[in-house]
């Protein structure tokens, strides 16, 4: 066997946009392509707005401009430009910039000077320009590497800092912003930045509320059993009620603005001061469990120099406040355990209900106590034997590696369509899940249904979401099923479950769709997979004479080797959204309700405009 040489020759030198685009996963996360809201586009993008979002918070500057058109982004703030001697440096140079000195920037977002670097060197093209004391200062990059740098000019332009950047098609294949993960973040900043007005391609985004606003904006009022609390203090924000129908726990938190999707110090230490105040409110020691259970809350607080578990930010790592506060769960519990204490004496009316809501969930606790170790124990054993989920490697303990936001379950149906799945995955970071047969209408069911259904407790399992959204165990759940009657049937059923058990898992963004082709169009040099008619039509054209054309019914039909393009670096997934205009309730008793007459109305009238769409494309 021969021996590998290690010498000088094997040491090399990176440079800092070198380094940045052979490893942007330490810097911006997964790549993607826009289907999922956590795609390194929109990490690029809020890199940029974090800065903006800094200068608000020191006080310069009320308004955001942003422009998304195409894969073109345009983002401007009002604050204090970059300094003009510097502009260049801040945005191409690592270990640069004002947020090394906590005189400039408190309690910003972004601490490492990395963020614009990284939008910098992963951007095909990338303009800064500054302006402050009546002067601008410009430069223009293509990947990291600088093209054109302006003399300062004379200007009466108001001041701030416009950076323009299109992500480079060469690591973010076929991608597209998506206006509504764009305008989720959006929401976010404003909420925690009451004062602040972004502009989006012509909308304006505000808040006078903050996270009061973000919990009424994201849950239907009538399912709502108390008002939101809403307690403010100088470096913390908490805002909760109870929901009448939710199961499981909803926490948004927040670190210097930094949405952290994956929790941290700062969410275990709220979880854990909201039950000791309740218990010492009311002289009992419920189950924490019964407590948070149905549980709709955001916390919001800042810290000095925070620390974060990864370049991405998504979870805190900080145990200290900085300043004169010792612990971040010291200073959480002490302020909740005043504040909430407080709230609850002086609004009794939602201490009884806050009070009866955790007396019915430990009754019904109790209830399901035999019915839950049954069904852990039936889950446990199906794991064993690996009938129903076939892990991934993130999980199995394989790879060093703990990492929610690189693993994806895949729901299928039938041992066909699940084999050729199986086959094809990347055995590292994608698990499959194998249905047999439709699942249970569960609209209008409770949650001991999920116990009792070996198919649902099984997934609720594999999921580890029992207890709370924290634990869930895939970033990415996706329904593969095939594109048919009974495989929409069986998405809307699956659909149903999530909405009725676990909304959180939509309103987070982690449910998705698996588009697979419809058409295979090929000839002897080349093969077009085709995702509606109109592709195929186009298809068809471009390889011209009389190429070969397959219609998959099923994913059973498409083999393994053909698969593997589907579900790699060309997957399509479609997220699973919900429409605010209608709450859950109504959602689920429209669609899946006993309202059949109405329900037809509605599927005859739109089949028409579908019908009439064809149409018009066939003229």
């Amino acid at each position: 066997m021969a021996k590998s040489q290690y010498t000088e020759d094997n040491i090399r030198s990176l440079d800092w946009k070198e380094h940045i685009r052979l490893r942007p996963g330490m810097y911006i996360g997964k790549l993607g392509d826009g289907s999922s809201a956590d795609d390194g586009i929109y990490i690029l993008l809020k890199e940029t707005i974090d800065n903006c979002i800094d200068e608000f918070v020191m006080g310069a500057g009320k308004n955001i401009e942003i422009s998304i058109q195409g894969t073109k982004v345009i983002v401007r703030d009002f604050g204090r430009g970059i300094p003009l001697g510097k502009v260049v440096d801040v945005v191409s140079k690592m270990n640069t910039g004002g947020k090394y000195d906590s005189r400039a920037f408190k309690k910003a977002v972004g601490l490492n000077g990395v963020g614009t670097k990284a939008v910098n060197a992963l951007s095909s093209f990338f303009r800064v320009e500054s302006t402050r004391d009546g002067k601008s200062k410009s430069a223009e990059f293509e990947i990291g590497e600088l093209k054109n740098e302006e003399l300062l000019e004379e200007t009466t332009r108001r001041r701030g800092t416009k950076v323009t950047f299109i992500p480079d098609e060469g690591i973010f294949k076929k991608y597209k912003y998506r206006n509504e993960y764009v305008e989720l973040m959006l929401k976010n900043y404003v909420y925690l930045n009451p004062g602040l007005t972004i502009i989006f391609n012509g909308e304006k985004f505000h808040s006078e509320n903050g996270l009061k606003d973000l919990l009424e904006d994201n849950n239907n009022m009538n399912d709502m059993l108390y008002p939101v609390v809403h307690l403010k203090g100088d470096d913390i924000e908490v805002a909760l009620t109870h929901s009448k129908t939710q199961y499981s726990e909803e926490y948004h938190s927040f670190v210097n603005g930094q949405h952290t999707t994956q929790g941290g110090t700062h969410q275990s230490a709220f979880r854990e001061a909201l039950v000791k105040t309740i218990r010492d409110f009311y002289g009992k020691n419920y189950d924490a469990s019964d407590v948070r259970k149905s549980i709709i809350s955001a916390i919001s607080i800042k810290v000095m120099e925070p620390v974060f578990e990864s370049q991405t930010k998504t979870k805190l790592g900080s145990t200290d406040m900085g300043g004169k506060f010792p612990t971040v769960r010291t200073y959480i519990n002490d302020f909740v355990g005043t504040q909430l204490n407080n709230y609850l004496h002086k609004n009794s009316e939602t201490a009884e209900k806050l009070q009866r809501k955790i007396m019915m969930a430990e009754k019904e606790r109790k209830e399901l106590s035999g019915i839950r170790k049954l069904a852990r124990d039936r889950a446990k054993k199906s794991s064993v034997h690996n009938k129903k989920l076939r892990d991934c490697r993130v999980h199995l303990g394989d790879l060093k590696k703990d990492n929610r936001l690189d693993s994806t379950l895949f729901i299928t149906e039938g041992d066909s369509a699940s084999g050729s799945i199986t086959k094809s995955r990347d055995v590292n970071t994608q698990a499959v899940f194998s249905l047999r047969g439709k699942p249970l209408n569960s609209y209008g069911m409770s949650k001991k249904i999920v116990y009792e259904n070996e198919e649902f407790n099984l997934l609720q399992a594999a999921l580890n979401i029992e207890e709370s959204m924290e634990d869930l165990r895939y970033n990415n759940i996706v329904i593969a099923t095939d594109a048919d009657v009974d495989g929409m049937h069986i998405r809307l059923l699956l659909i149903t479950f999530f909405l009725q058990f676990f909304p959180e898992l939509i309103k987070e963004n982690h449910l998705y769709i698996l588009q697979t082709p419809l058409f295979r169009v090929r000839n002897k040099k080349e093969t077009i997979y085709c995702y509606s008619e109109e592709e195929r039509r186009n298809a068809i054209e471009k390889l011209s004479g009389k190429p070969e054309i397959t219609r998959f019914k099923g994913l059973g039909e498409i083999s393994p080797d053909e698969f593997q393009h589907f579900i790699g670096d060309d997957i399509r997934l479609e997220p699973v959204m919900l429409d605010k205009a209608m709450s859950i309730e109504q959602l689920l008793s429209f669609y899946m309700g006993k309202n059949t007459p109405d329900r037809q109305k509605f599927i005859i009238e739109n089949l028409k405009v579908e019908v009439d769409l064809v149409e018009e494309n066939q003229l």
